[in-house]
Parts: C-alpha cells; sequence; structure tokens
C-alpha cells in the first residue's frame, strides 16, 4: 500500500473517530458519571493522536494531547463535568474536527482558537496535569529484535480481570499500514501487560519474505476494564487478524507467564497458542487457562466473534455498478417492448420468465443502492456545531435533539444537503427562538430546543426541522415583502402563502446584517438546493409554539418510478412521487379566468390549470378543456393541475443527468431512455408551473380564489 493509501485510510478512521467522539459527548452531558462513555471519549480522541503521530502532524498531536489529558483527569475522577466543562469539550472537539480537515487538506488554520482552547484545557491541569507522566516499570520481551517497553502495574486494583488473547496478523494488516506494536502500547495503557512473541514459523533467510506475517503473540491483560473496551482497540484491524480473547474473574497468578518471546508453548511448538478451554458452556465468560492448553472448537467460535466486518470501497466503482444496474433495467424494458411488437400469442412461461427478469433487475436495482445508502447520523452530529455557534453568536440558549438519525439516505442526498440543513438550523436558532428573559416570560424553558428527525415514509425520506420558539410573525413577513416589491400591496394572501414567502429571492426579515442572517441570502438557496434533489419543502407554524420545516426527498436520486404520459406528440415522464391524483375533467369542471387563464373545480375548490405544452412552447398545444389532469402540490402556488395530453404507462426510469450530458433545460429536471430505445425528458412540475404563470395571471388567480371563498 503507498504512503498515500495509508494516509487516505488514517483519515478515513478519523471521520469514524469524531462520530465517536460527537456521540460520546452528547452522551456525556446526560450521563457525565458513566465512566465508559468518557473512556469511549478519550479513546477517540487518543486514536486521533496515535495515528497523527504516525504521519508527523504535530499540530494535531499536540492539541488532542491537551485534550486527551483533560479527558484522564475526569476518567480518574480528578475533575467534575459541569456545564462549563462540558462546553469546552464540545468546543475542543470541533477544534479537533478542524484541525484533522486541516491536516487533510493540507491547509492552513488560523491557530488563534486552537491557542485559546489549549490555554483553556491546561487550565484545569494544575501543577500536576501538565505533562503525561511516562515513568514506569519497563518489563523487556527478550528476543533477537527490537526492544519493546511495555508498563506494568505494580499491583491489581479491586475487580481486576485477566484477559488472555491470542492475535496472529494477516498479510493485509501490514499491508494497510497497522503496527501491532502500536496496538500493544493501547492494550497497555488499559492495565497490566504482558506479551510472548511465537516465531516459531519465521522461515530460513533464503526463503524469508519480509512481506509475509509470520509472528503471532499471546497477552494477557490485567485490567478493570471491560471486554467490550478491549476488542475496541482491535476495531481498526477487524478481519485482518486471527483474534481470540478469553476472560477469567480472578485477578493475574503471582507467577505469571514467563514473557520470553520467541518460546512457544510445548503443546504446540509451531503454532500460536490456542484460545482456552471454556468451562462452563452456558457462560458468557471463559476462565483462563494456563498458556498451551487446547481448546474446544466452540470456544474459538464464540471467542473471535465481535462487530460484522466492514470493506471500504471505491465511490467510484459504486457509481459504475450503479450505471450497470440502470442499463440493465433499460435493458429489461427495452426486451419487454420488443416481445410485446411481436404480437406474440399469450405464452405463459414467456410471460412469468420476463416478470421474474423484471423483478430480479429491480432486486439489483435495490441491493446496489443500499450499498451508496448512509444513515444520516454524521450529517446530524454535523448540525450540533452549528447550534452552538448560532447560539454563541445570538445571546440565545439552544440545544440540538435528533430523532431518527440511523435512517438511510443516498450519499449523494447526505453531501447536498449539509448547507441547507446549515441554513435552516441557523435560521432556527436567530429567528425562531426566542432570547432566554422572552422564553422565561413565556413560561418556556431558557434552552430551545432545535429538533432534527429523518423518516423514511411512502418510498420518500422526511427531514423536519422544527425549534419551539415564537412561530412565524406572518404579518411583519407580508409586510417585509410589501416593502420590498416582492408581492403588490392590494395581494390578500393566505398563511401558507406568506409562509412562503421566504422562500423568495432577496428576502429577509432581519432588522440589520450580521454573522448569521440579514443579506436576503438563505431559505431561496435551500429550496433551489432540495428542488434539485428531486425534492420539496414546506413549512408549519403555529404562533407562540414554533415552527416546523419538512423536506422531503426522494431516497435515491439515480431511479425513480414515473408515469410515462404524452404533451401534445412528445412522450415524456413525470415523477410519481409529486403527482397527488390524475383528474379526466368534464367541461362544467373547468372555468375561464380573465382572457386566457383556467381554473378546475375540485371537491369544492378551485385550482389553477398550467399546461405542460404551453409552458414548455411546444407546437400543437393541447386545447383548452381538453386532456387529463394531474394535480400536483407546490410550496409557491400551493394546489396546481398539470394539464397533459394521456397518460400510458407506469414504470421505474433511470435517471440521466441533461447538465452533464447537454444543458439545462427549463421546466425539465432529467432524461431517461425507454423501452423503445427513445430518450424521454423527466418534467419538473414546480418549475413548469413557474413558466405557465405570470405575474399578471397570478394575481387574477388570487383575486379569483378570494371571490369564490368570500361566494
Amino acid at each position: 500500500m503507498s504512503g498515500n493509501s495509508i494516509r487516505d485510510t488514517f483519515f478515513e478512521e478519523c471521520e469514524e473517530l469524531l462520530e465517536a467522539l460527537v456521540e460520546g459527548l452528547s452522551q456525556m452531558e446526560d450521563a457525565p458519571e458513566d465512566m465508559e462513555v468518557v473512556n469511549a471519549v478519550f479513546r477517540a480522541v487518543h486514536s486521533i493522536k496515535g495515528g497523527a503521530g504516525a504521519f508527523a502532524l504535530d499540530r494535531l498531536v499536540a492539541f488532542a494531547h491537551t485534550f486527551e489529558t483533560v479527558m484522564d483527569m475526569v476518567r480518574d475522577r480528578k475533575l467534575t463535568v459541569d456545564e462549563k466543562l462540558m462546553a469546552l469539550f464540545h468546543r475542543s472537539g470541533d477544534q479537533l474536527s478542524d484541525l484533522v480537515t486541516s491536516a487533510r487538506d493540507e491547509t492552513e488554520l488560523d491557530p488563534s482558537a486552537e491557542t485559546g482552547l489549549i490555554k483553556e484545557l491546561e487550565d484545569y491541569l494544575g501543577d500536576g496535569g501538565d505533562e503525561e507522566d511516562f515513568s514506569f516499570d519497563a518489563l523487556t520481551l527478550d528476543f533477537d529484535g527490537p526492544m519493546i517497553d511495555i508498563p506494568v502495574a505494580t499491583e491489581a486494583p479491586p475487580g481486576t480481570r485477566l484477559f488472555t488473547i491470542r492475535f496472529k496478523p494477516d498479510r493485509a494488516l501490514y499491508d494497510n499500514g497497522h503496527e501491532p506494536l502500536l496496538i500493544f502500547d493501547a492494550l497497555a495503557e488499559l492495565g497490566d501487560l504482558r506479551v510472548e512473541a511465537d516465531v516459531s514459523a519465521i522461515p530460513d533467510f533464503d526463503s524469508f519474505d519480509p512481506s509475509d506475517a509470520v509472528l503471532s503473540w499471546t497477552l494477557w491483560l490485567s485490567t478493570t476494564e471491560s471486554e467490550t473496551t478491549l476488542h475496541e482497540v482491535f476495531e481498526f484491524v477487524e478481519g485482518l487478524c486471527e483474534l481470540a480473547v478469553s476472560v477469567g474473574e480472578a485477578a493475574p497468578p503471582a507467577e505469571a507467564p514467563s514473557p520470553v518471546a520467541g518460546s512457544a508453548p510445548a503443546s504446540a511448538p509451531n503454532r500460536a497458542p490456542a484460545p482456552a478451554q471454556r468451562t462452563d458452556t452456558a457462560a458468557t465468560e471463559v476462565k483462563p487457562a494456563p498458556p498451551g492448553a487446547t481448546a474446544a472448537p466452540e470456544a474459538s467460535a464464540r471467542e473471535s466473534r465481535g462487530p460484522k466486518p466492514t470493506l471500504r470501497v471505491d465511490l467510484d466503482r459504486v457509481d459504475r455498478m450503479i450505471n450497470t444496474v440502470g442499463e440493465l433495467i433499460i435493458n429489461q424494458a427495452m426486451i419487454s417492448q420488443r416481445i410485446e411488437e411481436l404480437d406474440l400469442p399469450t405464452v405463459a412461461h414467456l410471460t412469468n420468465e420476463l416478470e421474474a427478469y423484471k423483478l430480479l433487475a429491480r432486486d439489483i436495482q435495490e441491493g446496489v443502492m443500499a450499498i451508496r445508502a448512509q444513515p444520516v447520523k454524521p450529517l446530524f452530529q454535523r448540525m450540533s456545531r452549528i447550534v452552538r455557534e448560532a447560539s454563541d453568536a445570538t445571546g440565545k440558549k439552544a440545544k440540538l435533539v435528533t430523532v431518527g438519525d440511523s435512517t438511510e439516505v443516498d450519499k449523494t442526498v447526505i453531501e447536498r444537503l449539509a448547507d441547507p440543513l446549515t441554513h435552516m438550523i441557523r435560521n432556527a436558532v436567530d429567528h425562531g427562538l426566542e432570547r432566554p428573559e422572552a422564553r422565561e416570560a413565556a413560561g418556556k424553558d431558557v434552552v430551545g430546543a432545535i429538533r432534527l428527525s429523518a423518516a423514511h415514509r411512502s418510498g420518500s425520506v422526511f427531514i423536519e426541522i422544527s425549534d419551539d420558539g415564537a412561530g412565524l410573525n406572518r404579518e411583519r413577513i407580508l409586510a417585509k415583502a410589501i416593502e420590498k416589491n416582492l408581492v403588490p400591496p392590494e395581494a390578500e394572501l393566505s398563511d401558507p402563502e406568506i409562509d412562503n414567502l421566504l422562500f423568495l429571492p432577496g428576502f429577509s426579515t432581519a432588522g440589520q446584517v450580521s454573522n448569521l442572517s440579514g443579506r436576503g441570502v438563505g431559505m431561496d438557496v435551500v429550496k433551489n438546493a432540495v428542488q434539485a434533489l428531486g425534492g420539496r419543502v414546506s413549512i408549519q407554524s403555529t404562533p407562540g409554539r414554533g415552527t416546523t420545516f419538512s423536506i422531503i426527498l426522494p431516497l435515491t436520486t439515480a431511479v425513480m418510478d414515473g408515469f410515462v404520459i404524452s404533451v401534445a406528440k412528445e412522450t415524456m415522464v413525470i415523477p410519481i412521487a409529486s403527482i397527488l391524483e390524475t383528474i379526466r375533467p368534464t367541461p362544467r369542471d373547468i372555468h375561464i379566468v380573465g382572457t386566457d387563464s383556467e381554473v378546475v373545480s375540485v371537491r369544492g375548490s378551485y385550482v389553477p390549470i398550467v399546461d405542460v405544452a404551453d409552458s414548455l412552447g411546444l407546437d400543437g398545444a393541447d386545447r383548452k378543456g381538453t386532456g387529463i389532469l394531474l394535480l400536483v402540490s407546490t410550496e409557491a402556488q400551493g394546489l396546481t393541475a398539470l394539464r397533459v395530453t394521456a397518460i400510458h404507462d407506469q414504470r421505474q426510469v433511470v435517471i440521466k443527468s441533461l447538465e452533464s450530458n447537454y444543458a439545462a433545460i427549463p421546466g425539465v429536471s432529467a432524461a431517461t431512455i425507454l423501452g423503445d430505445g427513445k430518450i424521454a425528458l423527466i418534467l419538473d412540475p414546480e418549475e413548469l408551473i413557474k413558466l405557465g404563470h405570470n405575474a399578471a395571471s397570478d394575481l387574477i388567480v388570487q383575486q379569483t380564489r378570494m371571490e369564490l371563498r368570500h361566494a
């Protein structure tokens, strides 16, 4: 493995460690006395420090060392976690993340924040915590090779257990840049460690291959830590080694095994010692046996099991596989089309095989898409920092509550959601929450709650950002919109229509420009980003109780279910997710407004009609009063009916980008290939409605709505 590949692997592991750090700090807020949580946070910081040292990232190592030293004082119960210290830990975690990013991207980071945090951390260390104490009695491994110093505890504290560990690295472990000595160092920090190396598998010099993995070790660890903690030391080499762990209740015996490297137990002269014999098949723990004891097969199986192994795959390879599966789906549609064109007599087995092929193609597509699916947890964790920074900037107190962070979403969706969520979280703190004194006067908790949730519903991803603030001030929103000439002064808008003014470009209710708001850039960016993902965003607000923004997104941006329709003489596709219902209107259902605008009566309500052919500028636009209407809901216009010529079929289609292959087309989001090999455009309902309306017709429709309401 090249140096760059090893370095990339380290930073990938850092991402996982930083996620564990954020999660651990969140848990510490609720349970600061839980030493398992404190230990998890400490290990995350320590692991980043250890890896950074291997790449001479001195700045990262120095900060992580100070951070972990304070955490170690918490572990030793020399420090009590309070609100102030917890806030410092959160900011230190953010700084550690920034330092990792800076080291990965090889960019310079302003040292001022880092210097200030180190000073605050050192204030907790006092006189005795500035330097890590490395003074200990060393246990020397006596063999012809590098000398390894392992710290030895002078006496075992109460509750100490003896773990026997059999560890044999595979060649892949070294290829991935891992070093057993670093693992032993990490184990030594957990307690009293004794090591025995088996060098019997080293071949003669003439046949020696330095890249082979021929060494194995037996380790005896006396510690008060749990077996889970021990396994976490080996988590980065899961699947890259043979590992067996046995554990007993007793402290290590006075005559501990002599850690003389190169000597193997008599019962196993040519291999690493076998795991210890289980004494009770129903027990969850095993008692240690002397080195050299043989093991029952079931003991080895039990001891080696742990977290499911994972495999890192280059994202480009996954994308190529997804494209191939897309072609498979297109091929299946083409075969179906060709068989229909042959007009063959009904043959049951042919129909069954074709249906089986269709189901198999869909199963493969869903399986491949699941590879790209990732939980939103890392994205949600990043928002906790946004809440803290926004709180500090506004002088408000806020906390982030996450729900459903294990919900899986396509990786592309997660990446492109980061900026919209950042805007919305900042707005929720800046505009949604009241100041502490106002919340207290209203009988609310002075700490405002920002709730971020994710869930799968009806084949879509629902993400909600809500606050428990004062709700939207609709009078102020409308006044600002009129002041900025975004709506006519005489316009009478419903509450949802006023709420959707927030998404207009250039709209802002901020009285002055700040780091968070006031420049008129924000919610329109959010809406455009969500629409670019094929989704939509809506608002619900209750005065005095808060506001909720809902984002509805497709599960994937590669394949979708759609209606195959005709528009004028062209075949197109429209996403099923955007359609509420289809209507075949009668002439008496259609009403003319003004000179050429139309509305349709739907269960007593009047909905404006947009002719898709007119919006796209196609010749032979559908005649007034004819065609099929597709009822859709949009944020800007509410319910709108799209007129098309006909609906032909419902099918799964593969999404092909237009912008990367041709150019952006107004009213069209993408393209696909149909079963007959022809290209069909995939329509964007929201954009079509914008194209089909102008300011004059909008005002006519609004006036008509008011007249019909009063009538």
